[in-house]
């Protein structure tokens, strides 16, 4: 189960919980999120995440294929990876990894300026996470974040989410490289092309509340997301109701099911 942008491997934990068999779950944290630490990187690319993956199932799944789930980031990332290694992916889950809207060429120019501009931004420290002065702090925010988010649910999430830092403060644990947009331009067909070479069964589940339309405020629609889901060979879609982007926190009872289900 890999996590989102901005997010933990702990953020599965009621899913989990949520389980009606004892079954083996890896959750790791990404690279330069929680407990994997990070350095000098000044920004990430999607091609490390898909390279870290297949160092993970190399190690802890050499002999057979596994059933995958991710979130947001993580949802584009398994999606890529089982269009890449289709054999090591037995049952693939996308919680809301939509992509990203179609791109021109002619945006590049200004692509690679803004790139480089947070790369200067970044090193004057005008990206930092800023800290909070408890725990309570972290909980609030995540709450702010996810209205439906429960203050015991935000409570634990937050001892996950951050980090005690030599001054007392709570630090985010993820690395403010995170913030810095792709220098290269999000290329669809591509994305398109790795959808159509999928050869394991595919759910792909988005909650009832639509944050696509809020995000990209019409650039990028569900529905269009819909149309590019057309190509991926063995696909099922399901809807978690009472229920927006962090759905595995909001109804993790309903995506226990669902994934129970999927995967027998």
């Amino acid at each position: 189960m890999v996590h989102g942008w901005m997010d933990v491997g702990a953020s599965y934990q009621f899913v989990v919980d949520a389980l009606s068999q004892d079954r083996w779950v890896i959750a790791p944290d990404w690279r330069g999120y929680g407990q994997t630490r990070w350095g000098h990187t000044d920004n990430y690319w999607i091609a490390d995440y898909l390279a870290d993956l297949d160092f993970l199932l190399d190690h802890y799944s050499p002999q057979q294929p596994v059933d995958l789930v991710g979130h947001s980031l993580g949802g584009n990332v398994v999606m890529h990876y089982a269009g890449i290694r289709p054999d090591r992916v037995r049952r693939l889950v996308n919680l809301e990894g939509f992509g990203m809207p179609a791109t021109r060429p002619a945006q590049a120019p200004g692509r690679y300026g803004q790139w480089m501009d947070q790369l200067k931004a970044l090193h004057r420290g005008e990206l930092a996470l800023r800290p909070y002065d408890s725990l309570d702090g972290v909980a609030g925010r995540l709450m702010k974040t996810n209205p439906r988010l429960g203050a015991d649910k935000a409570q634990w999430l937050a001892g996950h989410w951050a980090g005690q830092n030599a001054q007392g403060q709570w630090e985010i644990l993820g690395d403010p490289a995170h913030k810095i947009v792709n220098a290269h331009l999000f290329q669809l067909e591509e994305a398109l092309e790795l959808y159509r070479r999928i050869a394991a069964p595919v759910m792909f589940v988005e909650a009832d509340h639509n944050s696509l339309n809020e995000w990209w405020k019409g650039r990028f629609t569900l529905e269009e997301f819909h149309e590019r889901l057309k190509v991926v060979p063995n696909l099922r879609c399901e809807v978690i109701r009472e229920a927006a982007h962090m759905l595995h926190h909001d109804q993790p009872q309903q995506l226990a099911q669902l994934i129970e289900d999927f995967i027998a």
